[in-house]
């Protein structure tokens, strides 16, 4: 029976910086421990943050041994002076305790929060692809998620609050129709590139109270479709460029979610970022639901569902906001780690709901 659940956290309120944290190696022999690693990673969190906030993930990018800089793993050897680059990504206490409410009245457990474009990035980026450089862009409905990867770790993330929602409204408002007229109509007949569209195609759309049916010229859809996308793909490449990476990206953009199932996306998204650009579907997945979770709107889900199997997926190290086994044990977490005194802060926002 299911007791506990991963969830996805986005939203613009999500935020995210970089920090730099440096301790001696104490031990006699000077071997760098596990210990060592977590007092490290707890120093970088050392930050002056507003109560309102909370840190989601402590991601390590490089640590740095005496002076060598570029190791993935310290683990094992032997220094004296151990420091270390690492992502943070911090979201609102509030956000997380309304999804702890939700969550709680469908009758199950959180047991880890998971910002979502990483999540999306379990399911939809190949490993050589994070090797090299690749930026994720997954368009959702209410927000568009980036992450930009390289040399097998995260550089940049942010959460864009212009998404696939936008897309619909504008449609709803630029053709005079209900909402979910418009949502199938984008679903159906949208196209992100006027050009794509053969200017003779007409559709139909039912009328309203009674109303006769209207016919429209699918390139109108089109011309309403492609500056909204346009600006989304905008947004997301100044942000893209704000990372520092964007000459880094030799495996160019991947992007996912919903939005990236209107036709003409991935050719607008090369034309608006100036790079090769292809659609992420879910991939990993085994057994009977292999064609049905395959769709790039399911890559954030199939994402958390990765990681629940692999939590080591986020920066090749368990040190990110854990909530606890998805089997539910009497066992707590074991020691003081730094996941440990995040997870005991965030278990105290549960408590207090």
């Amino acid at each position: 029976r299911v007791r506990s659940v991963i969830v996805g956290i986005a939203g613009d309120h999500v935020q995210s910086l970089q920090s730099r944290g440096v301790i001696t190696i104490s031990n006699r022999d000077g071997e760098i421990t596990e210990a060592d690693v977590q007092r490290l990673l707890e120093d970088t969190t050392h930050l002056a943050m507003p109560a309102d906030r909370e840190i989601l993930h402590v991601i390590p990018q490089d640590f740095i041994v005496d002076g060598q800089d570029g190791v993935a793993d310290p683990v094992g050897m032997s220094g004296v002076r151990l420091e270390a680059n690492v992502h943070i990504i911090t979201g609102l206490v509030s956000a997380a305790k309304n999804i702890y409410r939700c969550v709680e009245k469908a009758g199950y457990r959180v047991a880890d929060l998971v910002l979502e474009p990483l999540g999306s990035s379990f399911a939809v980026l190949h490993p050589d692809e994070k090797e090299v450089g690749v930026a994720l862009i997954d368009i959702g409905g209410g927000t568009t998620d980036i992450a930009v990867f390289e040399d097998n770790t995260i550089r940049h993330t942010a959460v864009i609050a212009i998404a696939g929602n936008q897309v619909t409204d504008d449609i709803r408002k630029g053709l005079g129709v209900m909402r979910d007229q418009a949502e199938r109509l984008k679903c159906d007949f949208g196209t992100a590139i006027v050009d794509l569209v053969d200017e003779d195609e007409r559709i139909r759309i039912p009328g309203i109270g009674g109303r006769p049916d209207k016919t429209i010229g699918r390139s109108t859809l089109a011309q309403i479709i492609q500056p909204r996308m346009e600006e989304i793909l905008e947004i997301a490449a100044i942000e893209i460029k704000r990372s520092g990476y964007m000459r880094h990206l030799s495996a160019g953009v991947v992007i996912t979610g919903g939005g990236s199932l209107i036709p003409g996306t991935a050719e607008l998204a090369t034309e608006v970022l100036g790079m090769e650009t292809r659609v992420g579907r879910p991939m990993g997945v085994a057994g009977g639901l292999v064609e049905e979770v395959s769709d790039p709107k399911f890559a954030t889900a199939v994402g958390l569902v990765l990681y629940g199997l692999r939590p080591e997926l986020i920066g090749g190290t368990p040190f990110h906001t854990n909530m606890g086994d998805l089997v539910e044990t009497d066992e707590g977490l074991p020691g003081e780690s730094l996941v440990a005194k995040i997870a005991g802060r965030m278990k105290t926002w549960f408590d207090e709901l």
